[in-house]
């Protein structure tokens, strides 16, 4: 799928998911996108099959949830495995993201999380055992995020059942 594949209603779904996905019904998405609800319904099938919709998951405020440490950790990585090694990150005890960055010597940016910080120094030597180079580290205070605003296009669309 391309941008240009993706209309104002396809848009104003993205957004609608993001803002809560849980509660966002095809009914009210349907309202807010001005065409029914089975179009709503059918469009979110071809988003998710499509892979533009990668999955549902929960916002989990790890603080509150009794892991107040969320480390940022700036590693390199040859190029040539950049991409590879992201799954084998992942699957480290405490770490909850990786981001692939293409810019700059430093191009992985994982995530971890714990109690303390005898929580967060495995995952930095399971990534110096990877053979990894950890460059940096970053303690986090808060982190937030809010759905994509180019998505809240605000425009109604025509009914295409």
């Amino acid at each position: 799928m391309t941008d240009a594949e993706i209309d104002d209603v396809d848009e104003a779904i993205l957004y609608a998911l993001q803002e809560d996905a849980r509660n966002a019904s095809s009914g009210d998405i349907a309202e807010r996108t001005g065409t029914s609800d089975s179009t709503v319904r059918k469009r979110i099938q071809r988003l998710e099959s499509d892979g533009v919709i990668k999955g549902y998951s929960a916002s989990v405020d790890y603080q509150r949830s009794g892991y107040p440490l969320r480390m940022l950790l700036y590693c390199t990585a040859s190029i040539p495995e950049r991409g590879d090694i992201v799954a084998d990150i992942l699957e480290i005890d405490g770490v909850v993201s990786v981001q692939e960055l293409v810019t700059g010597e430093q191009n992985l940016l994982v995530t971890a999380v714990g109690k303390t910080d005898g929580d967060i120094t495995p995952v930095a030597q399971a990534l110096l055992d990877m053979g990894l180079t950890v460059a940096d580290e970053v303690l986090v205070r808060t982190h937030e995020t809010t759905p994509f605003g180019k998505f809240d296009s605000g425009t109604r669309a025509p009914d295409d059942d």
